[in-house]
């Protein structure tokens, strides 16, 4: 019997899959797995039965990777589950954008004055008039599940696109129209586009990315969106940019202290990934990627320890070793069960940066004496077997 904890509440249509063999417990520190959404998960002292923690949704910090990567927990999200709620609210912002309707619909909601409005209607439609984003440029920043569906469903909008994401996946690759442009550096993004759209994960590499400098690079009266984090977008320079109206208008779906209510700023509290579609499909993925990594060992979509995958688990035992990616591990591994007579009938390894998975499927029982062998190897983080 396996046990789940819910941080935050997760659509039931994902919970439900949970058979007889899970049951819900409001005790954190017996949980096999963690379900989270937004909850801040870096103060949180997680006990030696903690395995698994699945993210019902795509950014991760939130979590703290790296310690649990050292306390042998594996953590997943659920890459394109909310993709398509989060590419329908990135065109509907660039046409909110395009046609200041936002401006246009606070104008006659304020509107109190005696002439007749429909009167006054005529007059003031001037100013909110706008521009098509039809044959406009749009630069995408990072072609993973949602900048792909942005990509394509823009070209049958009449916009020409460029894509740039030196990381780009295969799947992302097969997924991405052929009319995309392909833009070798961002710089290129920041200089040909009319509209900038930003898809990346808020990491090292990408925390401050739009910023003064390359803010500066971009056309006059360029328009931003940032559906990403908001910590990719320096919020005090970009007030700078949108006070000197060099950038005409900033769409963040992370409203900061410094941005909200700034001119030019339309700040969305965090609505993206906010549809019953989206909380579903979420809530599906994570339910499914727990299942599979607790009975089978396998791992989907970690975002800190490799993916790795043999198959639904047969009537024998399987040996699952966490451990640092170090020379020679699979060989005293294997030295090890060999010495104690366990003949392995099928095994993989795959590493992901500092950290390694190793599967092995072995044809004799597992003793607890091999069990905490195995666990005592120098660079081996956890060790499960499942029967």
């Amino acid at each position: 019997m396996y046990k789940y904890h819910c941080l935050n509440p997760i659509a039931y249509v994902g919970i439900s899959r949970f058979n007889e063999n899970y049951s819900l417990t409001h005790d954190l520190q017996e949980a096999d797995a963690i379900l989270v959404r937004s909850a801040n998960m870096h103060d949180i002292e997680f006990s030696e039965n903690t395995k698994v923690i699945a993210r019902a949704g795509a950014g991760v910090n939130n979590i703290p990777l790296e310690r649990c990567a050292e306390e042998g927990i594996v953590v997943f999200n659920t890459p394109g589950a909310n993709a398509n709620g989060v590419k329908e609210l990135v065109i509907a912002s660039m046409l909110l954008v395009a046609r200041d309707i936002v401006g246009g619909i606070n104008w006659v909601n304020d509107y109190n004055e005696e002439e007749d409005i429909a009167i006054a209607t005529e007059k003031k439609k001037k100013e909110f008039a706008g521009t098509e984003i039809s044959d406009k440029k749009l630069g995408i920043i990072g072609l993973g599940a949602i900048g792909v569906m942005v990509a394509n469903a823009a070209t049958h909008l009449g916009m020409k696109v460029y894509g740039f994401d030196p990381y780009m996946s295969v799947d992302s690759a097969w997924q991405l129209s052929r009319q995309i442009i392909h833009a070798r550096t961002m710089e290129e993004v920041f200089k040909e586009c009319d509209y900038i759209t930003i898809h990346v994960p808020s990491n090292k590499h990408t925390i401050g990315m739009i910023n003064e400098n390359s803010i500066s690079m971009m056309k006059e009266g360029v328009v931003i969106l940032n559906f990403s984090r908001a910590s990719v977008v320096n919020s005090e320079d970009m007030v700078t940019a949108l006070e000197s109206e060099k950038v005409r208008s900033y769409v963040t779906d992370f409203p900061t202290v410094e941005i909200a209510g700034v001119k030019g700023a339309i700040a969305i509290p965090h609505l993206g990934a906010s549809t019953e579609e989206s909380e579903d499909n979420c809530a599906k993925m994570a339910v499914k990627e727990i299942k599979d990594f607790l009975q089978n060992g396998n791992i989907t979509n970690s975002v800190n320890y490799p993916n790795c995958n043999m198959g639904k688990k047969d009537d024998n035992e399987r040996i699952t070793i966490l451990h640092r990616n170090q020379p020679n591990m699979l060989g005293q591994i294997t030295a090890l069960l060999a010495g104690k007579g366990i003949n392995i009938s099928v095994m993989t390894n795959k590493s992901y940066k500092d950290y390694a998975y190793t599967m092995i499927d072995v044809d004799t029982p597992v003793t607890e004496e091999v069990e905490n062998l195995l666990a005592e190897i120098e660079d081996v983080i956890r060790v499960r077997i499942i029967r």
